[in-house]
C-alpha cells in the first residue's frame, strides 16, 4: 500500500482541502512553493505512463478539480497563475508510485523548472 492509498484511507493523516468521489487534493508535507497541494486520483495508477484509455475520464476529472481548487484559493487567474507538474519515473523526479500532480503557486516560478 502507498503513502497515498494509507491518506485516502485516513491511515495518515493530511492537510486535506478537497475531496469527492474520485479524487483527494491535500498539502504537500515538503511545500516548494507557498502553495503547494498535491491532486491525487482514489484509484491506485501508479504513474500518468500507466493509465489505460479507461481512465480517460479520471484524468480530465483531476485537472478540473485542479482549476476548481485554484478557485478557492483565488489563483486562477492570469495575474497570480498556477503550476501543474505530474512527474513520471526516477528521472522525471517520481517519489510515490500513485499518480499525483502538483499544484504549485504563490510565488515567481521559473522556466525551466527542475
Amino acid at each position: 500500500m502507498t503513502l497515498f492509498e494509507k491518506i485516502i484511507a485516513r491511515e495518515i493523516p493530511a492537510d486535506i482541502v478537497h475531496e469527492d468521489e474520485l479524487s483527494l487534493v491535500f498539502r504537500d508535507i515538503n511545500p516548494q512553493a507557498p502553495i503547494h497541494l498535491l491532486i491525487i486520483p482514489k484509484k491506485p495508477i501508479p504513474r500518468i505512463g500507466e493509465a489505460g484509455s479507461e481512465d480517460q475520464s479520471l484524468l480530465g476529472h483531476l485537472l478540473l478539480v485542479a482549476g476548481k481548487v485554484a478557485d478557492q484559493l483565488g489563483i486562477n487567474s492570469t495575474d497570480k497563475g498556477f503550476r501543474l507538474i505530474i512527474n513520471n519515473g526516477a528521472n522525471g523526479g517520481e517519489a510515490v508510485p500513485h499518480l499525483h500532480i502538483h499544484l504549485l503557486a504563490d510565488r515567481p516560478l521559473n522556466w525551466p523548472p527542475g
